[in-house]
């Protein structure tokens, strides 16, 4: 694998550790598409760095795990500000 590669592999995995960034997050942070983080995170990482491979994994299962409650808490805060803007006007 190139060493460039590599390098960001686990440059992201550090920061997703350190931030307890999502994988949209991570993403935005280093200027790459989703599926880009999600492949170096759970399938180029696991080989070059398997420590740090398992810390990420978790703190991206956790993520995966609570995705339906931020869904359901950003479609509320979508139809409050929407029913805000109705009575004021």
């Amino acid at each position: 694998m190139r060493e460039d590669v590599e390098k960001r592999c686990v440059s992201l995995g550090r920061y997703i550790v350190r931030t307890g960034a999502t994988v949209r997050q991570a993403a935005q942070a280093f200027g790459m598409s989703k599926s880009s983080v999600h492949k170096d995170m759970h399938d180029r990482l696991r080989g070059i760095h398997p420590g740090l491979f398992a810390e990420v994994e978790e703190i991206l299962r956790y993520h995966q795990a609570v995705r339906h409650l931020r869904g359901g808490a950003a479609t509320r805060r979508r139809w409050q500000m929407i029913r805000e803007k109705t009575q004021h006007q």
